[in-house]
């Protein structure tokens, strides 16, 4: 009988209920997509954006010189300066084509003698390909925004080729000093 009381004594003693060993892993993807559109976006955001730019062609002999660069009345020299005034003349300063001009931002200023310029160079050569070619030059005195109201109206204009050049002649020091 011993026997049985140690059975009857297992019966009565509580037995633990197992447990099935689930996780709920349904904060843990949602958190992990989360991670993934996060990193997916500050790449994106980080990536550099930049602007196209159009360079003269010299013809394609670098040793050529200026000589055989492009006609003195296909471009069109921009000076940026201070007070949003823009100086701008077509081809050299000792012998420009017209007068050097001071202009103003916008569709009645820049944007019209930018038009016309170009329309008239692109009808004298006869190639809608080659059109005008404008320096950029923006002084000292001009600030960043100016720069890139510029850039803004190159691309209005739909002008191919241009370029940002930080060297004033002594002639065009002396033009700005005069406006």
């Amino acid at each position: 009988m011993s026997e049985s009381n140690n059975d009857f004594g297992r019966l009565n003693k509580p037995r633990s209920k197992k447990l099935n060993a689930k996780v709920d892993l349904t904060a843990m993807i949602s958190i992990s997509f989360l991670l993934i559109i996060f990193f997916m976006v500050t790449i994106e955001l980080s990536k550099p954006k930049s602007m196209s730019l159009g360079l003269p062609d010299t013809g394609g002999d670098i040793t050529c010189g200026i000589s055989c660069g492009p006609r003195p009345d296909r471009v069109i020299t921009i000076l940026l300066d201070d007070n949003n005034k823009i100086i701008t003349y077509q081809g050299l300063l000792e012998e420009p084509d017209d007068k050097p001009k001071t202009l103003s931002y916008g569709k009645e200023g820049i944007r019209k003698e930018l038009l016309t310029k170009n329309k008239m160079i692109t009808e004298q050569l006869g190639d809608r390909d080659r059109g005008a070619i404008v320096i950029i030059k923006p002084s000292k005195n001009s600030n960043f925004g100016n720069l890139v109201s510029i850039l803004d109206e190159m691309a209005i204009t739909n002008i191919q080729t241009y370029n940002i050049v930080n060297y004033f002649t002594p002639g065009e020091n002396d033009l700005l000093a005069m406006n």
